[in-house]
Parts: C-alpha cells; sequence; structure tokens
C-alpha cells in the first residue's frame, strides 16, 4: 500500500518526510503572492514573472492541443481554461496508479499591474503554454488649466 503513496524520500524518519510533506501543502494552500481561483477537475502549475514591461505567464498543461485551451482577459484577471482529454481506456485494464490528470481545467489569477489587452501573445510548446502581456504605459500628467466665467 505504502508502494503507491507519491512520498519523497528525505534525509531523516519519515515522521520527518511526513512533516515536511505538510509544510509543503500548508505553503502552498496559503501562498497568497497572486491570489488565483480554481475550478475544474484539475488546474495547471503556473510561473508568473513581473517583468519591467512586461508579465510573463507560463502554465504546464502537458497532453492538450492548444485549440483545446481557451485564454481571456478581464481587467486584471487572466483566466487559463479548457479540457485535457480522456485518452481511451480498456476496461479490463488493472491499473496500479493513476496520476495523470484528465478533464476540464481551468485558472483564474490576478495580474500585479495594468496591461494592453490588444498586446497580448500566447504560444504552446512541449507542454507549456506562455502568455506575454505588455504593461500599460503610464499616462504622462497633463496640466488642466481652470477657466473663470
Amino acid at each position: 500500500m505504502f508502494d503507491l503513496m507519491p512520498w519523497r524520500k528525505g534525509s531523516g524518519s519519515d515522521l520527518m518526510g511526513f512533516k515536511s510533506e505538510m509544510d509543503n501543502l500548508f505553503n502552498r494552500f496559503f501562498d497568497l503572492d497572486f491570489p488565483l481561483l480554481k475550478a475544474g477537475e484539475w488546474a495547471p502549475r503556473m510561473d508568473v514573472t513581473d517583468g519591467e514591461k512586461q508579465i510573463t505567464v507560463q502554465a504546464e498543461i502537458p497532453g492538450c492541443e492548444a485549440g483545446d485551451i481557451d485564454i481571456s482577459l478581464e481587467g486584471r484577471r487572466l483566466t487559463i481554461k479548457g479540457e485535457k482529454k480522456h485518452e481511451k481506456e480498456e476496461k479490463d485494464e488493472n491499473y496500479l496508479r493513476r496520476e495523470r490528470a484528465r478533464g476540464f481545467f481551468s485558472r483564474t489569477i490576478e495580474l500585479p499591474a495594468e496591461v494592453d489587452q490588444d498586446a497580448v501573445e500566447a504560444t504552446y510548446k512541449k507542454g507549456v503554454l506562455t502568455v506575454s502581456l505588455n504593461k500599460m504605459v503610464p499616462s504622462e500628467s497633463k496640466k488642466i488649466e481652470i477657466k473663470t466665467t
């Protein structure tokens, strides 16, 4: 039974390994650097970088076709959703493990800055979706004259 659990062996006792796994679980749960919403049967892992002129979001979505992924941007909310289709299953298969994610997924993140919605590019290569979003250029301040009547 224990061979089926996805535990990583570390240095130390099994109890310390369990503590480490629980710490990682709570750290991921309470990581609020970028508020996010997850929906669906699974959610892709993401990296978000905040550059001087551009925000880049990379999502691991292996096993999908580009046409199975939808990206939308509403204000500062970026949503990536789609479906990783189930492979044909044989009814007589006796699985010992089934860990690969499949089915509907959705992930929404709040971007750290306003972006130019007309300058968003997305590429999908080797299971990684990369979305590049150009930050809005701040407008220069303008002096406004006061008219008297």
